[in-house]
């Protein structure tokens, strides 16, 4: 069985130089036609509406199939590589 996860994020900076995600899950739903549904219903919504359509993210996942695979992984910016573990 799939399911569609619908997701609002943006990246914004929190001082100078350094940045972060802000993401927000607003729901898991059993079709992409329903994920769209509630996501322009959203786009209209105050705080949301200040952000493109671009900004909303919806992702098909099959349901009890994992999904990160790889293990524990850090982003080591200095080096611009992934470290393992």
């Amino acid at each position: 069985m799939k399911m569609f996860l619908l997701q609002h994020s943006y990246e914004y900076e929190i001082c100078e130089d350094i940045k972060t995600d802000n993401t927000k899950i607003i729901g898991i739903y059993n079709s992409q036609e329903k994920a769209e549904e509630v996501k322009k219903k959203y786009m209209t919504k105050k705080g949301f509406n200040r952000f493109s359509e671009e900004n909303f993210y919806i992702d098909e996942y099959e349901v009890n199939q994992d999904n990160w695979t790889e293990g524990f992984t850090t982003w080591d910016a200095e080096n611009s590589s992934w470290i393992d573990g």
